[in-house]
């Protein structure tokens, strides 16, 4: 039984000598205010009751802000990632689309000016007479008739 009150006197002392520095620390005698501060010392376990919540509460809080944090930096990233990658889709979309164009444009070249170096030459291939503005029938009754006298 003594062993126990010695035992609990030996961590009232340990408890009281935390109150006391915790109480007459400067850093934290800036947080607490003198009300609040007067009021936790007239009411203990009020004190207490904050002392824990607050301890408690830290690694929770803490772990929500990492989690925000990492959250928001993967979004980030995640989002640079996909934006990045959509500029190259797109890139390789157009690219495509140019290539094509620009191939159908050769070859809607090609046969236009294959088209205009053959009809003319097919034309005057079938047809030797020249026209000049002298309509054909004309010219074909002159020669037929001979030379006209004046």
């Amino acid at each position: 039984m003594q062993r126990s009150s010695r035992l609990t006197q030996q961590l009232w002392k340990r408890w009281t000598t935390l109150l006391n520095r915790l109480q007459n620390d400067p850093m934290v005698a800036q947080v607490v205010s003198a009300r609040i501060r007067q009021y936790l010392s007239s009411h203990p376990f009020s004190a207490l009751t904050l002392l824990l919540f607050g301890a408690m509460a830290a690694l929770p809080v803490g772990l929500f802000l990492i989690f925000t944090s990492v959250t928001i930096a993967m979004s980030a990233t995640g989002f640079l990632f996909f934006a990045v990658f959509l500029l190259f889709v797109g890139g390789l979309t157009l690219l495509s689309v140019l290539s094509g164009i620009a191939i159908f444009s050769v070859l809607v070249s090609v046969i236009v000016n294959a088209l205009f170096i053959t009809i003319p030459s097919l034309l005057k291939h079938k047809d030797p007479l020249p026209m000049n503005g002298v309509n054909r029938e004309n010219l074909k009754e002159s020669e037929a008739s001979g030379p006209k006298e004046m």
